[in-house]
């Protein structure tokens, strides 16, 4: 059976259950680290290890973000794009472009994107997002449910986005950004009146996210490189616990990346009953809306399939 909608048919019940996570839902996220084998990778085959690192989940990209910030509640000061433009089923998390994970992501990409990503925005990087809802914190219903999101992840920085209209040019060293907008785009639901997307603006949604976040939170951007260590000197101002008013700060704005996760399969496991714990997995099948698994039905660009837990 083929249904149409804007949403993936998992989309309702994993926003539902995140909820019972509180303000700021956390999740694990994995990723390829490559290495060398003189650096400890398996093989000359496998030249890379397995990272993993707890992240807070930042909402569904392009998805309206609230007025006041996922974390104490702090005013979003940023200028946010219009609603009822697009809609995703994209997750967001946001990061630190010193991190190793933001570099991860970008070195773990196919190679032509890697070429690409040379800039502060880009990726493509294989990754898994995991969830555990245990249960919900209002009724103490059991929900001991698991998602896993499979996909890829596109990282997001300044220059994310030409200012066409202001006479801006993109230049060669743009293409990791321009690989970005279309990778996304591709996956982002027009819902809206035409010519709307006109107004719609990757930077402004980058610069939204930023405001997301705590004043206390933006400041960590300006604070010394994740994983260096403290023996090192830092460079000035890089001082932890710095607070951030300003969306628009420099320092903090060039360390700041908001990163998308295309998935193109989903795996959720449901244990509430210990009798008849189910499974079901979802794999994005796009425009062909083909069903490839038995058993499978197609929802949209979907397809969904019981499997045995």
């Amino acid at each position: 059976m083929a249904t149409t909608s804007p949403h993936a048919p998992w989309r309702t019940l994993f926003l539902t259950h995140l909820r019972s996570l509180g303000p700021s839902p956390t999740f694990t996220l994995a990723n390829l680290h490559p290495v060398t084998q003189a650096d400890g990778a398996p093989s000359p085959a496998l030249p890379c290890l397995p990272r993993a690192r707890t992240c807070v989940f930042r909402g569904m990209w392009a998805d309206p973000l609230p007025d006041r910030s996922s974390n104490g509640g702090y005013q979003n000061p940023a200028p946010r794009n219009p609603t009822g433009v697009y809609t995703s089923d994209l997750l967001v998390f946001t990061t630190d472009a010193r991190s190793e994970k933001a570099g991860d992501i970008f070195d773990s990409a196919a190679a032509g994107d890697v070429e690409a990503s040379g800039g502060t925005t880009g990726g493509g990087g294989p990754v898994e997002a995991v969830f555990w809802i245990d249960r919900d914190p209002a009724t103490g219903t059991a929900i001991k449910t698991q998602w896993r999101v499979r996909g890829h992840a596109w990282v997001l920085g300044p220059g994310a986005e030409i200012d066409r209209a202001a006479g801006e040019v993109e230049e060669k060293g743009d293409d990791g950004a321009r690989r970005v907008r279309e990778a996304l785009l591709r996956r982002m639901k027009k819902v809206g009146e035409p010519g709307q997307e006109e107004s719609w603006s990757f930077e402004r949604e980058v610069t939204a996210h930023f405001g997301n976040l705590s004043p206390l939170m933006r400041g960590s951007f300006r604070g010394p490189p994740p994983g260096a260590p403290v023996a090192y000197h830092t460079a000035k101002g890089e001082v932890v616990g710095q607070s951030v008013e300003d969306v628009n700060d420099a320092a903090a704005r060039a360390n700041f990346r908001v990163v998308v996760i295309v998935p193109d399969e989903i795996d959720q496991v449901d244990l509430s009953d210990e009798t008849r714990p189910r499974r079901w997995l979802y794999v994005y099948r796009g425009e062909s809306r083909e069903s490839k698994l038995p058993g499978g039905e197609i929802f949209g660009e979907w397809e969904q399939v019981e499997v045995w837990p």
